[in-house]
């Protein structure tokens, strides 16, 4: 038994599936008796997927804008994910706002994501066929014989366990962060990558529930208000390490005056 598309059957708003217990995409083949669970946005493994899928859909919206730019790994993180990229200079501020606006045109295109499979060498070959150096060079670490299970929407196709959603249109709440710098395979020997951040969530109100908490944190950052309070400041030449202020001395005494007994 084959699952229908999620538009063919009641349960819509399916994001992939458990059978006996494991994690499926909804085109999994059931092909025998068998427990199943539908998995949705509601459920605690939904919201893994869409953040997974979307760091898929990121990468895709940077190779629709950046051909040349190469992908690396792009794993779910708590509260959202990142993709690391290789290009040949740093992403600007500009161009994570239009990866953002390409990521929201694709996912309104509801485009199918399919799994398919590849004999570890044929997807050697097929990522090196494309110049995708790093995702080859990842699949050579896999021992010899392995198949591989890729996942290709619109144009863009990458190496992944899955599961994912069934199709775009499924990802509609989410958000670009930032851009950091990430060594390839975390090693400083290594060439730097970029490492783009972002945030998604199953429902609106819940990204906007988290970026106002970001808010609230960061004027509560001691580091900013200890500069704004003139209690001390912090040089780029001495990274770590921090310059009192004459204000800071008199706010202990005080504090301390406040605190003994009397």
């Amino acid at each position: 038994m084959k699952w229908p598309h999620p538009s063919a059957r009641p349960g819509r708003a399916a994001l992939a599936g458990r059978v006996d217990g494991q994690l499926v995409d909804t085109s999994y083949l059931i092909d025998r008796n068998a427990d199943l669970a539908i998995v949705t946005d509601k459920d605690a493994d939904g919201l893994s997927i869409i953040r997974h899928s979307t760091a898929h859909l990121l990468a895709y919206a940077v190779k629709e804008l950046f051909p040349e730019a190469q992908v690396t790994i792009g794993p779910e993180i708590e509260n959202g994910f990142y993709y690391d990229f290789a290009y040949k200079r740093p992403f600007t501020p500009e161009d994570l706002a239009a990866i953002e606006k390409k990521m929201a045109e694709l996912a309104k295109k509801d485009i199918p994501v399919e799994r398919y499979e590849l004999p570890r060498d044929e997807a050697i070959a097929y990522f090196k066929s494309i110049g995708e150096a790093y995702k080859a060079e990842i699949i050579e670490s896999i021992p010899q014989g392995e198949v591989l299970s890729l996942y290709r929407e619109g144009e863009f196709t990458d190496l992944c366990r899955g599961p994912h959603v069934p199709s775009t249109g499924k990802l509609k709440v989410f958000k670009l962060m930032k851009v950091a710098g990430a060594y390839w395979r975390g090693d400083s020997k290594n060439e730097m990558l970029q490492r783009v951040y972002g945030t998604a969530w199953a429902k609106k109100e819940d990204l906007d529930a988290y970026l106002y908490m970001l808010e609230e944190a960061e004027k509560r950052d001691h580091r900013k208000l200890g500069v704004q309070l003139d209690l001390f400041h912090l040089q780029d030449e001495a990274p770590g390490m921090v310059f009192w202020h004459p204000r800071a001395g008199s706010c202990g005494r005080t504090s301390s005056n406040t605190c003994a007994p009397s």
